[in-house]
């Protein structure tokens, strides 16, 4: 009977339903979304990271732990020390720099040699390695988003480059030029951004990242494995991300309270009559407060599925338009957004719910 009557209310007013349903979907869309984009992109440059194929990553004093970007970059001799450990089987010295020109992307510097060595050689999808000095490679993901083709000519640190090669993407960055370019270019010759060490054993790794910190000269040095280091791409290790989300999931609450407190707040009080009936016939309390929080419920429900289909598409949609962008809708967060519209939804339904359940049934059947 209640569920009846609380399926009769719904239809009965189906446009403010609808709105209803659409606010609560927009709060579960923002969160997806903003929430996947965001551990997308932290998640993504972490896989890029593994892909390189290193187990050791070794970066100066002061440097950025995701990038391994400094303004004081190491001498190439330090690769000289590395290659002389006993467990050290490959060193690759790589020279980073952030370019902005029109987005933020990280450009390596790299010996394609020394580099392939780590993780094993590129995948080229089209074209070659570098054949001169002003030669880039770009990843297929860059490519396509910029339609990219071998032969082209891009601008890297605003200068211009040819294409040699397009390279599956997930071994670092998503453009690379030869190391001496990029050494030239930046004035920085005979040095390093960071280094990535193979050892003769994965399991070595953390005994590579302890005889890298005994070396003279390297004490103050970040030397971590690999395993580590990619433990610093999670949100709680991230500046400021954690708080990020927290103030998006905030902003998606007090949206979900507004909608429906101002919802049944109307509903209730175009119900009054309604309402005056029920109590009259018997209904207590306690049942005025079901048949309000069902309904909420309810559009909840239906808001929470119609926002999982929305940032499904969304997604979809957005990864065909924009290649680049790395959305992660994980169950987890699904849950979390689940569980936050309906919290918030029931919040904003309380104090409306409370007032149904005190009105006076004499009052309610005068109202008109």
């Amino acid at each position: 009977m209640m569920n009846r009557m609380i399926a009769a209310n719904l239809v009965h007013r189906p446009l403010r339903s609808l709105i209803s349903v659409i606010a609560i979907a927009l709060e579960v869309t923002l969160i997806l979304l903003i929430v996947g984009l965001s551990l997308g992109m932290l998640h993504d440059n972490g896989q890029r990271q593994a892909g390189i194929g290193a187990d050791v990553i070794v970066m100066p004093p002061g440097s950025s732990f995701f990038m391994g970007i400094t303004g004081a970059p190491m001498s190439i001799k330090i690769g000289d020390k590395l290659r002389a450990l006993p467990h050290v089987a490959v060193v690759s010295p790589v020279v980073q720099d952030v370019s902005t020109n029109g987005s933020l992307e990280i450009i390596s510097g790299i010996d394609l040699d020394s580099y392939e060595k780590l993780g094993g050689p590129f995948l080229y999808l089209s074209g070659g390695p570098f054949q001169g000095p002003y030669d880039a490679l770009v990843d297929d993901l860059i490519a396509r988003s910029n339609k990219i083709k071998v032969g082209d000519t891009i601008s890297v640190l605003s200068h211009s480059f040819q294409v040699s090669g397009i390279v599956e993407h997930g071994k670092g960055a998503r453009k690379f030029i030869p190391l001496a370019t990029m050494q030239d270019l930046l004035g920085a010759q005979g040095k390093a951004s960071i280094f990535y060490v193979k050892a003769d054993k994965p399991q070595n790794a953390g005994l590579v990242s302890k005889e890298i910190s005994q070396v003279r000269g390297l004490e103050g040095y970040r030397a971590l494995s690999m395993a580590d280091y990619l433990t610093f791409f999670t949100p709680s290790n991230t500046p400021l991300l954690k708080s990020f989300i927290e103030v998006v999931i905030g902003i998606s609450m007090v949206i979900g309270f507004i909608v429906i407190f101002q919802a049944m707040y109307a509903a209730v009080m175009e119900r009054t009559r309604e309402i005056g009936i029920l109590k009259s016939m018997g209904a207590s309390k306690l049942y005025i407060v079901q048949v309000i929080l069902r309904e909420t419920i309810l559009l909840a429900i239906a808001g929470v599925v119609v926002g999982i289909i929305f940032s499904v598409l969304a997604r979809f949609g957005l990864r065909r338009a924009k290649p680049l962008t790395q959305i992660e809708i994980s169950a987890i967060w699904v849950l979390w957004a689940t569980l936050i519209a309906i919290t918030s939804s029931i919040i904003g339904a309380l104090y409306p719910a409370y007032k149904a359940a005190r009105k006076d049934p004499v009052d309610a059947l005068a109202y008109e």
